[in-house]
């Protein structure tokens, strides 16, 4: 084989070589990009689900903490009533016959 035909057969090689290590390159950058965007997609998903879960926790803290409040409201209200009824009984105002 001449010179010239080992030059050529050598310069095919490493431009398919450098070819195929281009492709090999780009397919792991994209593997890499979707792994990527999977992984912010999973983050987000869950981050979602996790502020859903959270708003619901406290819209049912709310309603708890509502009725406490208005049972308590009652029960103050009913201790001041029976407080009044007491001062009257007390000083002969009450208005029961």
């Amino acid at each position: 084989m001449s010179n010239l035909q080992q030059s050529f057969n050598a310069g095919q090689t490493q431009g398919q070589t450098q070819a195929k290590t281009e492709q090999v390159i780009q397919s792991t950058k994209d593997t890499a990009n979707a792994a990527r965007d999977k992984a912010a997609n999973a983050a987000r998903d869950k981050a979602a689900n996790a502020t859903q879960s959270a708003q619901g926790s406290a819209e049912h803290g709310q309603e708890q903490t509502a009725g406490f409040l208005q049972q308590t409201g009652e029960q103050v209200k009913s201790m001041a009533q029976g407080a009044v009824e007491g001062v009257k009984n007390t000083l002969g105002m009450n208005e029961k016959k």
